[in-house]
């Protein structure tokens, strides 16, 4: 049996106000049993709630609340979900952590599958470790929306790429969530011959019956690295290949747009980025339904990056810096360095786009650079009085790479104070003109 052991009280809240410490254990909602955090919050949404408590001193504590209906009491668990996390059961020919080398913090290897963490921090979901009264539990507590990685409609085609015997039935559970209104967002990662051309039709003919209950759908390419070593074979995309996935999705944007208003399927910033094609304009993305996707990050960095040179010119530092890009970004990072150069005279900015040795040269993402091959490639390089580097290269909340190094340890190695920044163009132009 969980215990729902209380890690914090929001000073000031009604939990607090009722009592109720850190280290106090969670015994019941309503005089019911609590199964995980989804169960704690229906229960909570009532103006009337009765909490039972075991206190630290084995007393027990009832107390009666008075709220708003969807108002929070306070409480945060030493366990968000309040559950053990569900792992992923899938062996996915395209699964990045499969092609992880030795070695690495263990947390990487880690594999979630879980659809309270889809409705809480976004993650996507496969439902191949879901049966109905799991769907139908999601419909009773309406959590929505809820993120799955599709990949293919095709039963047969989706137990090959996902290798599992139970992922033939998407289709299935998706229309059983989206006639129980739930909101879908879906992913479609693109494995060049395997579920592309006239597979990615179907997939998206099909995923087109969900509307209105379909939110969106997002479609970005396969990531390889160079340890791929007894994984199936799959080849990355070039230039003409991505131009073809451009001009079919493009196709399909006309017909939902046509249909609903919305185009619904958006394509990830990579597949313009590695073809040089021309991004579509901020507008495109509608609400940037996918953005921690890639879908539309890089136009909203423009934009971004554009609102706050023309808000008005602000005080700056002259003087030189650096900034440390993927390959794929280095053409816009380069545009958005020259834009704060004319603007601000006696700014300087040098752009460096870091080859990834680390996972492989097809491995082009600013997020996924080491702090070694930054080093590596940076080492003789003029740097000005600091080097900005974007907060997508660190693991969430800290300042460390995926190889361990630390934005410390890379400072002192390359005898410059180094930044994190976070990913949004005024913090980049901030970064650029400001002494931080």
């Amino acid at each position: 049996m969980n215990r729902f052991i209380i890690s914090e009280v929001i000073d000031g809240s009604i939990a607090d106000e009722a009592g109720i410490e850190p280290g106090d254990i969670l015994l019941s909602v309503n005089g019911k049993a609590v199964k995980d955090i989804f169960d704690y919050r229906i229960f909570l949404a009532c103006e009337k709630v009765l909490v039972e408590i075991e206190k630290n001193d084995g007393s027990i504590l009832k107390t009666d609340i008075e709220k708003d209906e969807n108002e929070d009491i306070g409480l945060l668990f030493e366990n968000p979900l309040m559950d053990n996390e569900r792992n992923c059961r899938n062996k996915c020919i395209f699964c990045f952590i499969d092609q992880l080398p030795e070695g690495m913090r263990k947390s990487l290897y880690y594999k979630d599958d879980d659809a309270r963490l889809s409705f809480l921090f976004g993650n996507y979901i496969t439902m191949t470790n879901m049966d109905n009264d799991e769907l139908n539990r999601i419909i009773r507590h309406r959590m929505s929306p809820v993120n799955v990685s599709v990949h293919t409609t095709n039963p047969e085609l989706r137990v090959f790429m996902m290798g599992n015997k139970s992922a033939g039935d998407v289709l299935l559970k998706l229309k059983l969530l989206a006639e129980g209104g739930i909101v879908l967002n879906t992913q479609i990662v693109l494995c060049r011959g395997i579920n592309d051309g006239i597979e990615l039709d179907k997939t998206l003919d099909d995923l087109s019956d969900l509307i209105p209950s379909l939110n969106s759908i997002s479609v970005v390419p396969v990531g390889l690295t160079r340890f791929r070593d007894n994984l199936t074979r799959i080849q990355p995309y070039d230039k003409k290949s991505a131009l073809s996935v451009i001009s079919q999705v493009e196709k399909w944007q006309q017909v939902f747009r046509k249909r609903t208003g919305s185009r619904i399927v958006f394509l990830s910033d990579e597949w313009y980025l590695m073809t040089e094609s021309k991004l579509p304009e901020y507008e495109h993305y509608e609400d940037f339904p996918q953005l921690e996707n890639g879908v539309g990050m890089v136009p909203l960095l423009i934009r971004e990056f554009s609102d706050a040179l023309l808000s008005g010119k602000k005080p700056y530092m002259e003087g030189a810096v650096s900034i440390a890009t993927g390959q794929s970004s280095f053409r816009i990072i380069s545009m958005l360095a020259k834009q704060a150069e004319n603007f601000y005279p006696g700014v300087k900015v040098y752009v460096y786009p870091i080859i990834n040795d680390f996972f492989g040269n097809t491995v082009t993402v600013t997020g996924l650079l080491t702090g070694k091959d930054i080093y590596k490639q940076l080492k003789r390089k003029p740097l000005g009085n600091r080097l900005l580097l974007c907060s997508t290269m660190f693991k969430a909340g800290t300042c460390i790479f995926l190889d361990d190094m630390t934005l410390d340890d890379l400072s002192g190695l390359l005898n410059i104070r180094a930044v994190k920044v976070e990913n949004n163009g005024e913090a980049l132009l901030n970064a650029i003109i400001e002494e931080l």
